[in-house]
């Protein structure tokens, strides 16, 4: 286990952030709030994720209304997303919400946001400030902006950093003023270098909770590398107290990825099984890639941390394999399937993977029952007998590692 960079605690409805709390993951609805009945499937659909905060854009008075009918159908605590208005925000204070996300540089009387800093602490609602690199250089004050921009074309990454810091330091004021001290903080941007830098930089200036995330992360499947690059370093140094992948996809991605980026840094204890597949090679004589993608469709039904592997054959399948409570080693029209180390049969290949699902099930259910024990890394596997190819003759010997 990291050490925990240490954060003043906070609660988000009956969810901790910070302190000695667990990390949490976030995400966002991309439904128009008003549209009442998608937005709850959508929040529903998050929470059965393991999702642990939701976050629903508040842009006009038909989406705050729409919270009062919101609120009492769905799981897990809400946040309001405010930008411009801060009567969206009395609004959503008034409905009920959690949290409120607010960036005091978009609202220009200082009065109204002295009026949501004093409704939130009167229901002890937190909020959270952030700074985002597209939105973070001056825009009014035009002699500000060129210096700003001044400043970064000598060195871009460490000016911007210096930069976030100072506003939020401009922001948190505004907050010591008025007294007020739950609030979480972020500092975002599109590039995992400046991220890892503005958060390094920000959790060695403030005790606040920090809120990780990297803005315009793009589509999964190049976003889930920005991220996961950005949050897990960050995670691995104890910096951060909860996160919110983005992707330009459905939002359940977010959370599956963020679970399990929490999951392999050990900051969330994993709750569903666990699948390793070796990757594909020479020696393989199965789809082994349809066979893997099936056998995740399946095991998603168990709730016990079993530890599953997929291996497409024996020479070397055994030893990446050990510590895996269920394995199965497949060989030209067949698989062998072991639970805890132990062979218990041989299967055809239309066969195997409902053959893996059952043993798989039946061991979950024994665990469930105090039957079995899950080893964590501790099963020994025996190689198999190496499996006839289709003309007789017999693969490479057997590797055991």
């Amino acid at each position: 286990m990291f050490t925990r960079r240490r954060t003043r605690q906070m609660k988000v409805g009956p969810v901790a952030i910070g302190g000695d709390a667990p990390v949490s993951i976030q995400s966002m609805t991309s439904t128009y709030t008003y549209e009442i009945d998608k937005t709850v499937e959508q929040i529903q659909a998050l929470a059965r994720a393991g999702c642990d905060i939701v976050r629903v854009a508040v842009p006009e008075p038909k989406d705050t209304e729409a919270l009062k009918h919101i609120l009492p159908q769905v799981p897990v605590p809400i946040v309001a997303d405010v930008h411009f208005h801060f009567q969206r925000a009395m609004e959503a204070i008034e409905a009920g919400v959690h949290k409120i996300r607010l960036n005091p540089g978009n609202i220009q009387d200082r009065k109204q946001v002295d009026r949501v800093i004093r409704a939130c602490r009167e229901r002890s609602i937190p909020i959270r400030v952030g700074v985002n690199e597209g939105g973070i250089i001056e825009r009014k004050d035009k002699g500000k902006r060129a210096e700003e921009k001044a400043k970064l074309e000598q060195n871009y990454e460490e000016e911007l950093v210096g930069i976030m810091v100072e506003k939020l330091e401009d922001y948190l004021r505004i907050f010591d003023e008025n007294d007020f001290g739950d609030v979480v903080i972020s500092a975002k941007s599109i590039d995992a270098r400046i991220v890892i830098k503005a958060y390094t930089a920000i959790s060695e200036r403030f005790d606040f909770p920090l809120h990780l995330g990297v803005t315009h992360a793009g589509p999964k499947e190049s976003g889930c590398i920005r991220s996961v690059v950005a949050l897990g370093t960050l995670l691995a140094n104890g910096i951060g107290d909860t996160v919110r992948i983005s992707y330009a996809s459905d939002p359940v991605f977010e959370v599956e990825d963020a679970k399990e980026m929490l999951n392999c840094l050990g900051l969330k204890p994993r709750v569903e099984p666990e699948l390793i597949a070796c990757p594909t090679c020479g020696r393989i004589e199965v789809d082994l890639i349809t066979l893997v993608q099936d056998v995740r469709r399946k095991l998603s039904t168990i709730k016990v941390p079993v530890k599953v592997a997929v291996m497409g054959c024996v020479v070397n399948g055994p030893g990446e394999a050990e510590g895996a409570d269920v394995a199965v080693f497949a060989g030209k029209g067949k698989g062998i399937i072991y639970v805890q180390g132990e062979q218990t049969r041989t299967v055809n290949e239309s066969e195997m993977m409902d053959a893996l699902y059952e043993e798989s099930l039946a061991f979950a259910q024994r665990v469930e029952r105090g039957e079995a024990t899950l080893r964590h890394g501790g099963v020994t596997i025996k190689p198999p007998d190496p499996l006839p190819r289709a003309d007789g003759s017999l693969p490479l010997p057997v590797i055991s590692r």
